[in-house]
């Protein structure tokens, strides 16, 4: 079987692009031919990219960026697509977004999503596309490059270590975090707030620049590459999220399965990775925030609890073989 998926036009260590990787890679150690091409604003590029590939199905992860060229470039090839939290969340009711993903998702040969509480809202509330929507279990590799974490802190014994990785743009709630960290750091409480991941909106990522450097608990480390992240990760005390918007977060998941500590805000993407009590903490505004912040930092053993890694729960092999069903299901119904 030859795929190709398309992904939108951005940097490699985003979440678009790790997963794409890692399904490119479970494809080829099933046998098939499966490459990647970005999505950018030249429908020619994207063009050439499908007609030197010649896929038999086309994956577009994300409706909205990956599926707006693709209708601008009119191919007449089958396609599935892999919807994104802000697909979902944002796109769906965007007076710009909404029709390009209702077109998308209306010639869709399969609707896919790694989140089980998004496929179960898509099933009960779209009844005209409820057959064709289908859960890809989502799945984790994780590498082992070193990473030269505390080399580039100046953290101090007995700070509470938080690390933040996720790409820098409004939906991620970086700024908005300092903010909630402010009322911690004024009381006394020793913390560090580490932000890493890509500049994905350059006017955001000013004002978190900004706001970093009147704030000496706080440091941007640059992008993380993908394969190192688990290294930053492990020596972190705990992982943050503090988005408004998630699919499924690839960092969040990571996270789970080197059983590290999580602090997320409870959205449904989060919360479909994070039990609170189980393997993190979950919270609804700054105060929730700050009150799971005291918790890990006055009670060992709670961290500790939270501490166990579950590898298994997130097999690359298992999402891998769903995908080729899914794949072969398809061919064999054009």
């Amino acid at each position: 079987m030859r795929l190709l998926i398309v992904v939108p036009d951005q940097d490699r260590a985003t979440g678009n692009w790790v997963t794409a990787t890692r399904l490119q890679h479970g494809l080829a150690a099933r046998g098939h031919d499966a490459s990647i091409c970005a999505a950018g604003d030249d429908p020619e590029k994207l063009r050439a990219a499908v007609t030197a590939a010649a896929p038999e199905l086309v994956l577009l992860l994300h409706a909205w960026r990956s599926g707006r060229p693709w209708l601008d470039m009119g191919s007449p090839r089958p396609y599935a697509v892999l919807l994104t939290g802000t697909d979902v969340n944002a796109g769906m009711t965007d007076p710009a977004q909404a029709p390009v993903i209702a077109t998308i998702l209306q010639h869709a040969a399969a609707i896919l999503s790694q989140n089980p509480l998004t496929v179960a809202a898509l099933q009960r509330d779209q009844p005209l596309l409820a057959a064709r929507v289908h859960y890809l279990p989502p799945g984790i590799t994780l590498g082992n490059t070193p990473f030269p974490l505390w080399e580039r802190l100046a953290a101090t014994p007995g700070e509470l270590f938080c690390l933040c990785p996720a790409g820098i743009r409004p939906v991620k709630g970086q700024v908005e975090l300092l903010g909630m960290c402010a009322p911690l750091i004024a009381e006394g409480q020793p913390l560090r707030m580490a932000f890493c991941g890509p500049v994905l909106d350059h006017d955001y990522g000013r004002r978190l620049f900004e706001a970093i450097e009147i704030r000496p608990w706080a440091t941007y480390l640059g992008i993380v590459p993908p394969d190192a992240m688990p290294d930053a990760m492990r020596r972190a005390d705990v992982i943050i999220s503090n988005s408004f918007s998630e699919g499924l977060p690839n960092a969040l998941v990571e996270a789970t399965a080197l059983g590290r500590p999580i602090v997320a805000h409870d959205i449904p993407g989060n919360a479909a990775v994070v039990t609170d009590g189980v393997n993190g903490l979950l919270y609804r505004d700054g105060s929730g925030f700050r009150t799971a912040i005291r918790r890990l930092q006055n009670d060992p053993a709670l961290a500790a609890s939270l501490s166990h890694p579950d590898p298994g729960r997130f097999s690359s092999e298992r999402e891998a073989f769903t995908l080729e069903a899914l794949c072969r299901e398809i061919l064999q119904n054009l």
